[in-house]
């Protein structure tokens, strides 16, 4: 694997990590009533979609492999230019439901 690539899969696992440790022990509730919980991760969620939309452009073949890699560069475009219209319930639901297995895709593409 180029070592572009692999720096940026790096930095989509450091980012999903960071979310996780942030909202570790929370509750929904407690992470919507947090403004600067939902803005730490609102912003890693951003670096996740950026580094898969940067991978995307040198190696397509790599993201391609990543399940729902279009609706995560989508959400970060979201993040970045409808920022107004994010409901940080929807970003809890996808912690919950989506990123540990959009960490395990990155990791496996890391071990090839």
């Amino acid at each position: 694997m180029q070592p572009e690539s692999a720096k940026l899969l790096q930095d989509i696992l450091d980012a999903a990590d960071r979310i996780f440790g942030y909202v570790s022990g929370k509750s929904r509730e407690e992470f919507l009533a947090c403004r600067e919980l939902c803005d730490a991760v609102h912003w890693n969620f951003a670096i996740v979609g950026e580094a898969l939309n940067q991978l995307y452009k040198i190696n397509p073949t790599c993201v391609e492999k990543i399940n729902e890699w279009r609706r995560i560069i989508g959400f970060r475009n979201q993040l970045i230019h409808g920022y107004g219209a994010i409901k940080s319930d929807i970003t809890w639901d996808i912690i919950q439901t989506k990123l540990h297995k959009l960490k395990a895709e990155v990791q496996w593409l890391l071990s090839k």
